[in-house]
């Protein structure tokens, strides 16, 4: 019997630090919207083109786009297993249409997993982030440092601090999540799937908490 979840949180939540290592531990796919995107494009799929484009562009990918592009990988093999979704859905009806898609395959959700955490901590943790230029490998300063100052532990590279991790885009970037995925926390808890845990606290702190709760659930 697979596990399906979906976790939810804002920018520094760390919730796509503890998809990835929650992922492992059960053995089902991590997918994140950022990767599907970037496999499309680098496949050159008519799909990838177009969100290629928009990319280039500034722009949002639109709706049809990502849902199809979700819907091509749910429906591979090693998703039938279950899997931990990150970056989608952002809107209600992305919310609908990932229910349609696995309605389809006669599948439903476990649960929503929501990452709450206050603006001072996410502010704080995005400012101590940095990422690696070549190989993408996230750190932070205060919670997960490279061994070498600057230098990623994976391949050697230099680490940087993204444009929209400075403390005047982050504030915007939380405001913009907050006005965005209201609606779509509220959406799954009236269906009874979320679970809202503490990000606040230290990550091995949350990662225990995520296993016992999902191993129940196996």
């Amino acid at each position: 019997m697979g596990i399906r979840y979906i976790f939810l949180g804002p920018p520094g939540a760390g919730k796509g630090t503890a998809a990835v290592r929650l992922a492992g531990f059960l053995e089902v796919p991590h997918i994140s919207t950022g990767d599907m995107f970037r496999e499309e494009m680098k496949e050159g799929t008519d799909l990838g083109k177009l969100a290629e484009e928009c990319i280039g562009k500034g722009n949002l990918v639109p709706d049809r786009v990502t849902i199809e592009i979700v819907r091509r990988r749910l429906g591979r093999t090693d998703a039938r297993r279950g899997f931990i979704l990150d970056g989608f859905p952002r809107t209600v009806p992305q919310a609908e249409a990932l229910g349609g898609i696995l309605a389809d395959e006669g599948e439903e959700l476990d649960g929503v997993v929501y990452f709450a955490a206050g603006r001072e901590i996410l502010v704080r943790r995005l400012a101590a982030r940095r990422i690696c230029r070549d190989c993408g490998t996230i750190y932070n300063l205060e919670t997960m440092p490279p061994k070498r100052a600057g230098i990623c532990d994976r391949c050697g590279g230099e680490l940087y601090r993204r444009r929209d991790d400075m403390p005047r885009a982050v504030e915007e970037r939380l405001r913009e999540y907050e006005e965005k995925t209201a609606d779509l926390a509220e959406y799954y808890r009236r269906l009874g799937l979320l679970i809202e845990i503490d990000a606040e606290v230290d990550k091995d702190e949350t990662f225990d908490e995520l296993k016992e709760m999902m191993s129940a659930t196996r």
